[in-house]
């Protein structure tokens, strides 16, 4: 295969080159801010941390979590020695693809940051993700190497077992012979960082497809920093001097952003914390003296009943994105709190928020306007741009924008250079974008992408199965939760017991919180005259 890296590329190895989609096919990239004029070569954890720690950093507090405090010179002594494990300990080339496996810890972030530092390519993976899913991704971003949390060791060792493409995996949090903190102890603390270009990709993230095949979105090391100069610059207004917390996964680009770069751009402090509850959550943010929150509208919603048992003198600003906010979820969060919840819409494929609102400019209901450095219009059903008062596709750009690894979905989201998140919004007269439904067959739940026929296929391996379809159904809750309708097959009787053991059936095949929360058994399925299954039909069966 002829490469298509640009001259002066870090990457050795140019897979990630040679699988980016056709420039014509990338949306329309603009730098409207000053702060979004980058230099041709950038790499971005130089700029989050070893310029943190130039600049008068080196001491504050970059990541706490339940038993240690690590300071941005700790941080950055630890990627640093992580870095020469990669490059002389694995023999990794730049431009290699490293899989990341853990919970919010600080190794866990720092294992991210010392991927990209050392021009390897970051690739988080959820915690929750069973090996089956796992070797879709490393078969499909050729990945050779992992880093793993020891707690997620089995499924890991699954994925490998079963897949030849995974050749080696380290092991972190795992205090024993071989594993990372073993093979750091004699490292140096320095490193200097990969001479990357700026458009040298460093992160892929994946997001699951309608198909059930996860896609590839691929971002450049410019990317990174963009999505820290706009919406917490602007929207957020975040201060060296605040504290973050929250939910999101490392491998959500809604907790990479939120949980670790935004606040390493300014100098703040994160608060990593694993298997968090409402009730946690709010206890943690009384401990830590948390300033700023992200997490999901499901958790506002059950948070905003417990309030009264906490003392949250210090939250002064909520974040929420991954799902729609219902206007009562934020209204019961204000009269709980008094605090005006910043809601958010992103995209794995633009890597974070891009529409938003924050205090004086929240309209109630709407989810915001373009946050500065983005542009943002509705398309019509004949493809053309739709004036105030119309349903359609939103469309957005900006800085960032999609680039799906060797895929041909990619000229579906891109469409005129705008790239078109498959969701279907309303446009006021003043601009405010209001949310109305999503226009494919994704279901979010509890700000959880899943995959409809994904479920399906899990269901149909059940032996007592037919024919199953999988849509997603309003839930006050969640969201969205999981509705699987199913053909049993001849013979087979329609009880409570088989209900509950078809969702632990899928519960052990797929990641967890896939399963479907309800199930109707039917006789048929409804279907056209050619055989192709109405789901709509199921998502509004009046």
């Amino acid at each position: 295969m002829i490469s298509n890296a640009r001259p002066g590329s870090a990457h050795l190895d140019t897979f990630a080159y040679d699988h980016l989609p056709p420039r014509e096919l990338w949306p329309e990239l603009i730098f409207s801010l000053p702060e979004l004029q980058y230099p041709e070569r950038l790499n971005c954890v130089a700029e989050l941390l070893d310029k943190m720690c130039a600049t008068g950093f080196a001491d504050k507090i970059a990541i706490r979590s339940q038993n240690e405090s690590w300071t941005y010179a700790h941080l950055l002594a630890t990627v640093n020695r992580i870095a020469h494990v990669l490059l002389e300990d694995m023999h990794l080339q730049t431009g290699n693809r490293v899989m990341l496996r853990g919970a919010n810890n600080p190794m866990m972030a720092a294992s991210v940051l010392a991927v990209i530092k050392a021009g390897c390519i970051a690739v988080p993976t959820m915690p929750l993700l069973r090996a089956k899913e796992l070797g879709v991704i490393a078969n499909k971003a050729e990945i050779a190497a992992a880093l793993c949390s020891e707690n997620l060791r089995e499924e890991m060792d699954l994925a490998v077992q079963a897949n030849p493409v995974l050749k080696q995996v380290v092991y972190f949090n795992h205090q024993g012979e071989g594993g990372l903190e073993a093979c750091m102890a004699g490292k140096p603390a320095e490193f200097a960082p990969v001479d990357t270009l700026a458009e040298d990709v460093c992160l892929i993230s994946f997001t699951s497809g309608t198909t059930g095949m996860p896609k590839g979105t691929m971002h450049f090391h410019r990317d990174v920093l963009a999505i820290c100069d706009c919406f917490p610059r602007s929207t957020l207004r975040a201060r060296p001097d605040d504290i973050f917390i929250g939910t999101p996964p490392l491998a959500f680009t809604f907790g990479l952003g939120g949980l670790l770069l935004f606040p390493m751009r300014i100098g703040a402090t994160a608060v990593l914390l694993e298997k968090l509850t409402p009730e946690s959550l709010l206890k943690a943010i009384d401990d830590f003296g948390a300033t700023v929150c992200f997490t999901a509208p499901t958790f506002y919603r059950q948070m905003a009943m417990l309030t009264k048992n906490f003392k949250l003198d210090s939250l002064k600003k909520t974040v929420s994105a991954g799902e729609a906010l219902p206007a009562a979820t934020r209204e019961s969060w204000r009269q709980a709190t008094g605090l005006v919840m910043i809601d958010g819409i992103g995209a794995t494929e633009m890597l974070h928020i891009f529409i938003s609102a924050a205090g004086d400019e929240v309209r109630a209901g709407a989810t915001g306007k373009p946050i500065p450095g983005y542009q943002a219009c509705i398309f019509d059903d004949n493809g053309n741009v739709a004036g105030p008062g119309v349903v359609g596709r939103l469309a957005v750009k900006g800085p960032t924008g999609c680039r799906y690894l060797a895929d041909d979905r990619q000229k579906n989201y891109v469409h005129q250079g705008w790239n078109l998140t498959g969701d279907a919004y309303e446009m006021d007269a003043d601009g405010y974008f209001w949310y109305r439904a999503r226009t494919d067959d994704m279901i979010i739940s509890a700000g959880y992408n899943i995959a409809g026929p994904e479920v399906e296929d899990a269901v149909l391996k059940h032996a007592a199965v037919a024919e199953c379809a999988v849509v997603g159904i309003a839930d006050e809750e969640r969201g969205q939760i999981v509705k699987a309708y199913i053909v049993l097959k001849p013979e087979v009787a329609a009880t409570e017991a088989l209900r509950k053991e078809i969702q632990d059936f899928v519960k052990n095949s797929i990641a967890p919180y896939k399963y479907p929360r309800a199930i109707e058994f039917m006789s048929s399925l409804p279907r056209t005259e050619t055989g192709k299954l109405q789901r709509y039909k199921l998502r509004t069966p009046a």
